[in-house]
């Protein structure tokens, strides 16, 4: 096989957003407990957090990380991560059949991805909770104070504001799989009408919105224009979600799932163009790909883990070299795309697999 490669420095085909190489932490699995957040560990700090794994993540220079789901998200209580830890309560996580014993929420993982030099990508409950949970969560992380919930954050220790910029308006809620999964225009009117009262409490938010969890979605592209007609003057991202696999050993076809990538993003962002036009706007529609990997490795081992403990070894593929060849075929086609009218992306990459990082997900979004 041959192959030739042609650069020029002189003709650019256009900028790379440095968000691209974003990543994702979830509660799941031993990518929170265990994984950055481990009190027991020889290099713990006072915080608890994993110093070697903080260590590495550094190293990695991740420009932002989505928190805390997700699938989690989607039965997610914020306020039982704030405050003192004794006085926090263990969950049932209905996501994930496990434990959530929430020693660490939003008032650590602020703190942890300062520390790692990132921003955070926080998603909001749009699953069982709606308006009223999300609007009290960015007044808890990113108003100044004198209020309920800026004071009760002020009185967990911070008395200034996260400064939180990008929230995502839930996970995936046209899967079936999702608690407080909604039709298309239940969850547009929802997205729509929390994203409005979001930016009321701070309007330099950017709010993302719930695209289709993969290409193959019976609703794909239906749910896209659905939703959009409901919140494009509202949100600034429409978030794309696909995970690639070789479950049949073949190696050639298993190379080429980046050009199914590149399908979907072409088909994702004609639908962007065509509610546009509808809507006689002169905005712009991005899109945020905050979820994308490798995985298919684990599916057989999680049927056979223990229900309600707390942070099973849930999702953790350990990676070939073939992998890693898919997942560059993968970035090569995010950053091939950087002139594409949509190509501002948050590309999160779920990083799933043994070691310091464990089942930390990594991924990228606009």
């Amino acid at each position: 096989m041959h192959a030739s490669i042609y650069a020029h420095r002189h003709f650019p085909i256009g900028e790379i957003d440095n968000r691209i190489y974003g990543s994702f932490l979830e509660h799941l699995g031993r990518a929170i407990y265990g994984g950055i957040y481990d009190p027991s560990h020889p290099s713990a700090d006072a915080h608890g957090f994993r110093g070697d794994v903080l260590n590495l993540v550094r190293q990695l220079k991740i420009p932002v990380i989505r928190y805390p789901g997700g699938n989690f998200v989607s039965g997610y209580r914020w306020e039982d991560g704030t405050g003192p830890r004794d006085q926090r309560p263990r969950r049932l996580d209905l996501v994930w059949t496990a434990i959530e014993p929430n020693a660490v929420g939003i008032d650590e993982f602020q703190h942890w991805a300062k520390c790692a030099g990132a921003q955070v990508m926080m998603a909001v409950n749009l699953g069982t909770r709606g308006v009223e949970d999300a609007v009290n969560l960015v007044e808890y992380c990113n108003f100044p104070g004198g209020t309920k919930f800026s004071d009760r954050r002020r009185k967990n220790g911070f008395d200034q504001p996260f400064s939180i910029p990008l929230w995502c308006l839930g996970n995936e809620m046209d899967g079936p799989w999702q608690l407080g999964h909604k039709t298309a225009e239940a969850y547009g009117h929802l997205a729509a009408e929390a994203g409005k009262a979001m930016k009321l409490v701070d309007p330099s938010i950017r709010l993302i919105a719930c695209g289709s969890s993969n290409s193959e979605m019976p609703t794909f592209l239906e749910w896209e224009e659905t939703v959009l007609n409901y919140t494009y003057d509202v949100v600034d991202y429409l978030s794309m979600h696909n995970y690639y696999g070789n479950p049949e050993n073949d190696t050639l076809e298993y190379l080429g799932c980046s050009l199914d990538m590149d399908r979907f993003i072409s088909a994702v962002a004609a639908v962007c163009d065509v509610v546009k036009a509808r809507k006689r706007s002169q905005k712009t529609m991005y899109l945020a790909f905050d979820e994308w990997n490798v995985w298919f490795h684990s599916n057989e081992q999680d049927k056979m883990l223990d229900r309600w403990t707390v942070a099973p070894h849930q999702l953790e593929d350990v990676y070939t070299f073939e992998d890693a060849l898919v997942v560059g075929c993968l970035l090569i086609t995010l950053l091939s795309l950087c002139d594409f009218p949509y190509a501002r992306w948050f590309a999160e990459n779920r990083r799933r697999g043994h070691g310091p990082l464990c089942s930390a997900r990594v991924g990228k979004s606009l």
